[in-house]
C-alpha cells in the first residue's frame, strides 16, 4: 500500500497528466506512455506510479542531426507518413494536404521549408502536427524522440545567434536547454506557423 507520500504525489502526477490531456490529447497519450515505459524498468516500481513533471513539458523531434523541442500546449498529434493529396500551384515545401481527424491540414517538410536537403522519405519519419489558435499545420520531421519537462533553469533565452543555434532556424527560435549533456533548440511554434513565408506559400 502507499503511504501518505505516494498518495500525494500519484494525485499531483494525475493531475498534471489530465491537464496536458486537455491541451494535447496526442501529447499526454505520448507523455504517458513514455512514462510507463520508464516506470516499468525500475524495480518494485508499479508501472501506474509517475512521478509528477517539473517544468513545462515539451516534446523533442530530430531535424538535420540537430534536435528540437515544441512546448506540448502546441502538439496536436504525431503521426507516421501517409499518402498526401497534392496541390498545384504552391511552393515546392508544401507536400499536400491531409485528412487529420476530419480536418483537411497541410503537410510542410520542414527540412525543405527551412532551406535544407530534401531527403528520401524514412520510416523514421514522422507528420507532427502543430497548432496555435486556429492554425494547424503537419510538420515532417526526421523523427521525435520523447516528452520531457524543461526545469526553467535548464532554459537559455540569451545569446541565441552566437552559434548554439543553427542560422537556418534562428528566426523561429527563442533559446535552448541542455539537459543531460544535450542541447535542444526551441522553437516558437506561433512564430513559426504565423511568419510571412508559412502564410505565403502559393507560387506567383
Amino acid at each position: 500500500m502507499l503511504n501518505e507520500d505516494g498518495r500525494t504525489i500519484q494525485a499531483d502526477a494525475l493531475a498534471a497528466l489530465q491537464k496536458l490531456m486537455a491541451q494535447s490529447p496526442s501529447a499526454a497519450a505520448l507523455q504517458l506512455q513514455l512514462a510507463q515505459a520508464q516506470n516499468a524498468l525500475r524495480s518494485g516500481t508499479p508501472a501506474t506510479d509517475v512521478t509528477p513533471p517539473v517544468g513545462e513539458q515539451h516534446l523533442i523531434f530530430t531535424l538535420a542531426d540537430q534536435r528540437f523541442a515544441v512546448k506540448a500546449e502546441h502538439v496536436q498529434g504525431v503521426e507516421r507518413l501517409t499518402e498526401l493529396t497534392p496541390l498545384p500551384n504552391i511552393v515546392p515545401w508544401v507536400r499536400g494536404v491531409m485528412n487529420l481527424r476530419g480536418s483537411i491540414v497541410s503537410v510542410v517538410d520542414l527540412r525543405m521549408f527551412l532551406n535544407l536537403e530534401r531527403l528520401p522519405y524514412t520510416p523514421q519519419m514522422r507528420l507532427l502536427s502543430l497548432q496555435y489558435n486556429e492554425m494547424l499545420i503537419c510538420m515532417i520531421v526526421d523523427g521525435v524522440n520523447e516528452m520531457m519537462p524543461f526545469p526553467p533553469a535548464v532554459i537559455n533565452t540569451t545569446n541565441i545567434h552566437q552559434g548554439t543555434i543553427p542560422s537556418w532556424v534562428s528566426p523561429y527560435a527563442t533559446g535552448h536547454a541542455l539537459l543531460s549533456n544535450r542541447t535542444m533548440v526551441i522553437l516558437d511554434v506561433p512564430r513559426l506557423l504565423f511568419s510571412e513565408k508559412m502564410q505565403n506559400y502559393g507560387v506567383l
